[in-house]
């Protein structure tokens, strides 16, 4: 697992982001990232470096729909860094910090185990299609259309 913690997120600091992936992944492999909607991943810096040759082949991105999160699997894993970790320690400073994540994300690397989703697909885009119709109509009701 790669690492990097910034103090924002920023286009600027997600295509920093993406640029420091490229050069620590293997030329030869594609790069698959799981993201959610914020504006900050779809930004017009961001667009325009993926759109090169070079990255338009090899990275992939995949947008999670919007109110779904928990398909997110790398939610797990900081959720495991929040429980085993974060919430245990005191930390005096933000450099504090950083290096208990830093420290955590090393130890993983160690002995990583992937997350898996329980369910099968088709019960995921189930539950997927229910949170939207249940959003759509509240965003409906809440407009009076």
């Amino acid at each position: 697992m790669l690492t990097d913690t910034r103090t924002s997120h920023k286009a600027t600091d997600v295509l920093a982001f993406f640029k420091w992936i490229d050069l620590h992944v293997d030329p030869d492999l594609d790069i698959h990232v799981v993201l959610d909607n914020l504006s900050a991943h779809k930004a017009p810096e961001v667009r325009k470096w993926l759109a090169k040759p070079r990255q338009k082949d090899r990275w992939h991105l995949h947008f999670i729909p919007t109110s779904s999160s928990w398909l997110n699997l790398v939610e797990g894993w900081f959720k495991l860094l929040t429980e085993r970790r974060l919430r245990r320690g005191t930390f005096t400073s933000v450099d504090h910090l950083i290096d208990a994540i830093e420290e955590w994300a090393s130890h993983w690397n160690d002995d990583p185990k992937p997350f898996v989703w329980k369910k099968p697909a088709d019960e995921i885009i189930a539950k997927v299609r229910r949170g939207r119709a249940a959003l759509t109509a509240q965003t409906k009701s809440a407009t009076h259309h």
